[in-house]
């Protein structure tokens, strides 16, 4: 089987799966917690060499004030319950906001854990615009020049996408390194996440034909 180098993950549907159960919206996030860890352990199981997770956005900044602070405590408990296992973490996004969550500044900078061996980013408070914002004053179409404008550099080329909770669109994730990536979605809510969506996703990326344009 062909196992693509870096997996992006949007892990969607938590407010949707908290209104199933009869919760508020805001109490869907903390269950999204053990699958991340589940996912990262199996990425590493089978070999993928990056891994990264679409936190919270710019725009999802705008939601209720009870839904902000829970979604960036998720983010914040994710990341340090990622510093726990053997990886070499990594978080990208506006610091400089107020939104920023300042227990995830020291790792805005990449920094091994335990042994490493596989490159998790986690894009936290992340804007497309934001991302590109360096591009707008330089007008080199040179792709290593483009490339190294990016806020998000240390992130390589995204293989495939695998999007949680049924939506059929990219949220501005990564829009340079996205280009060709292959993009699966799972109907199911992130918190409803298993193995087999996982696995599947996989069989479904060894079927396609990777050209990369060429």
């Amino acid at each position: 089987m062909r196992i693509p180098n870096h997996i992006g993950v949007i892990p969607d549907g938590n407010r949707r799966w908290a209104v199933d159960k009869g919760m508020t919206k805001e109490k869907g996030y903390v269950s999204g917690l053990d699958p991340g860890l589940v996912l990262f352990r199996l990425c590493k199981e089978v070999g993928i060499k990056e891994l990264t997770y679409y936190g919270f956005t710019t725009d999802n900044t705008k939601r209720p004030a009870i839904q902000r602070s829970a979604f960036t405590k998720a983010c914040t408990d994710a990341v340090e319950m990622l510093s726990k296992e053997d990886a070499e973490l990594l978080v990208v996004g506006n610091s400089s906001s107020p939104m920023f969550p300042k227990e995830l500044l020291p790792y805005t900078k990449r920094k091994t854990f335990g042994k490493g061996g596989i490159k998790v980013n986690f894009l936290v408070n992340y804007g497309w615009e934001w991302d590109l914002g360096d591009l707008m004053t330089n007008k080199s179409n040179n792709r290593a020049t483009i490339t190294k404008c990016l806020k998000s550099n240390d992130i390589s080329r995204v293989d495939l996408i695998i999007r949680w909770g049924g939506r059929r669109r990219l949220s501005g994730f990564l829009p340079v390194q996205s280009i060709y990536s292959d993009f699966y979605v799972v109907d199911d809510y992130w918190p409803d996440f298993s193995q087999e969506h996982f696995f599947k996703a996989l069989d479904w990326y060894n079927t396609q034909d990777i050209t990369l344009g060429g």
